[in-house]
């Protein structure tokens, strides 16, 4: 999970790492009244998960509160990569002679912990590496030691002080800075489960080594270990490798399914489009399906079958779980059909198709929005599910008109979907059904 920068930053001076003032976190343009006190010049950097920010336009120096004030609501106006800019951080700008590229992370291949560095701070270090390899120093650290040895420290800071040409003077000095630095960025990363804690750049500056940018990951998996971490930085829940879980991905972890929108929050219709959400029996159907929607409408309707989530109900899901998953789609404005499948193995069919049916009815009763529903269901407790569902479209049958359920193995998943697009495309059109 990654960390915004002002978050990174935390962290690395929890270490006793040097990071520039901050003076102000802006969470939205309409906030902003006056900066306040601030020693100028500042630089303004919207925050988000990705890369190339500046290249976006997301990084800027401003030499006044004017300047400083105009960054902040012209970078709020910013997508990056397809990402809305949600917060901005405003800090000192800092003078320096040099930058320098320093991280640790783990190897994906060993597991051992390596430690990166570069006197090429402040670009791309994949185009270093392609191009110059010989100007990276790698240190790969078998055993993973709980802490950065005084030799390896200083492998690494002599390494940097001699590819930036310093003067004999002020080598050992600086090599010992550089030093300190690699120190901390090793006991960041292991005392906060980090997968990855870089610096980029690294300046050199009249007042020691700074760092300027940060980029942390960590580790999901240990996420459990670092609540009191996760909660002195604000974390709500885990976030996505480049974003924060939207709306309904919450509500759905609060249910405790899980879910992820495949389109971006708020995205907009696109007329002639058929949105599909899906509920799957698992993850692997999940995947399936939103490849088979995806193929099914290029083949028959043109590219305009659009699926909007992947979902994994887990094993065994409750009947009220059921329902709260196809509730959660039928409330996203964008969603036309929902197709589902339950391959009744550890789950189900017979309480799988209750919470269907609940959804279904409570929707109907409360006069919310309902949306058709197709699918098919196999597997264990299917005959209870069958004599279910037939009892209820005899007791409710206004209400579970919108559904079609394929009983047993007389289809597979692939001709259900197939048929599903084409039934709700041609009573879009008017027909009957």
């Amino acid at each position: 999970m990654r960390l915004y920068e002002h978050e990174a930053k935390q962290l690395l001076a929890a270490e006793g790492l040097r990071v520039p003032r901050r003076w102000a976190l802006v969470r939205s343009a309409g906030s902003l009244k006056r900066l306040g006190k601030c020693e100028y010049p500042v630089m303004v950097k919207a925050q988000v998960l990705v890369g190339g920010r500046g290249k976006a336009g997301g990084v800027r120096r401003a030499g006044s509160e004017d300047e400083a004030c105009a960054a902040v609501r012209e970078i709020f106006y910013l997508t990056i990569q397809g990402y809305p800019v949600r917060s901005v951080l405003v800090e000192s700008a800092a003078e320096s002679s040099a930058g320098c590229y320093l991280a640790v992370a783990v190897s994906p291949q060993t597991f051992n912990l390596v430690i990166l560095a570069s006197a090429s701070g402040g670009v791309d270090i994949e185009q270093v590496a392609r191009e110059r390899p010989e100007s990276i120093l790698r240190l790969e650290l078998p055993g993973n030691p709980e802490a950065l040895g005084a030799a390896e420290a200083g492998k690494v800071g002599r390494f940097l002080a001699e590819e930036l040409n310093t003067p004999l003077d002020q080598a050992d000095r600086l090599a010992e800075r550089f030093a300190e630095a690699a120190m901390g960025l090793y006991a960041a990363l292991q005392r906060n489960d980090c997968k990855l804690v870089e610096v980029n750049p690294l300046l050199v500056t009249a007042g020691g080594v700074l760092c300027a940018d940060a980029k942390i990951i960590l580790d999901e998996n240990a996420l459990y270990r670092q609540r009191e971490l996760l909660a002195r930085l604000g974390v709500r829940g885990k976030r996505h490798e480049v974003a924060e879980p939207t709306e309904r991905e919450r509500r759905a972890a609060a249910a405790g399914f899980a879910y992820v929108d495949l389109l971006p929050e708020g995205a907009e219709r696109e007329p002639g489009k058929t949105y599909v959400g899906l509920v799957p029996g698992g993850a692997g159907y999940g995947i399936f399906a939103i490849d088979e929607v995806g193929n099914i409408g290029a083949e028959f309707l043109g590219g305009r079958a659009v699926p909007v989530n992947f979902m994994d109900s887990g094993g065994g899901p409750s009947r009220q779980a059921v329902s709260a998953m196809f509730a959660l789609l039928m409330d996203h404005p964008l969603v036309d059909l929902i197709i589902t499948s339950r391959f009744g193995g550890i789950s189900s069919c017979d309480t799988f198709i209750r919470g269907l049916v609940d959804c279904l009815r409570e929707r109907a009763a409360a006069g919310q929005r309902v949306v058709p529903v197709y699918g098919r269901m196999v597997g264990t407790d299917l005959a209870a599910a069958r004599a279910f569902l037939e009892g209820a479209r005899g007791q409710t049958p206004a209400e579970l008109e919108p559904l079609s359920m394929v009983i047993g193995n007389r289809q597979i998943m692939a001709e259900v979907i197939r048929e599903a697009l084409t039934d709700f495309q041609f009573r879009s059109k008017g027909g009957a059904r």
